[in-house]
């Protein structure tokens, strides 16, 4: 969306500066304003909180019941995989012929 300045026409109508908007745009833009506004009304409906709302007490939070970091004792006592290779024949390279 450019910003058109201020010009003057060659029959010496001036005109001021504007917005030109590509085709089309204006119109998608409104159907857009329109979806999201849309959302806003149908996501907002008429809710309501849970309980304990407008008592003053609170809600009790819940407690963690994890202690970190977590332990694996046969985690240690494994040893690694080795690799393995995947072919088991020799590879063959043909030569470029530029003596490399």
């Amino acid at each position: 969306m450019p910003w058109i300045n201020g010009y003057v026409r060659s029959d010496g109508t001036p005109v001021k500066g504007h917005v030109r908007l590509p085709a089309g745009a204006r119109r998608e833009t409104t159907l857009l304003g329109l979806f999201v506004i849309g959302g806003l009304i149908l996501g907002n409906g008429t809710t309501t909180a849970g309980a304990g709302t407008g008592t003053g007490t609170e809600l009790p939070r819940p407690q963690p019941t994890v202690v970190y970091p977590i332990k694996w004792p046969a985690w240690e006592k494994q040893t690694q995989p080795r690799p393995t290779p995947t072919v088991s024949y020799p590879i063959v390279f043909p030569g470029t012929g530029n003596g490399r």
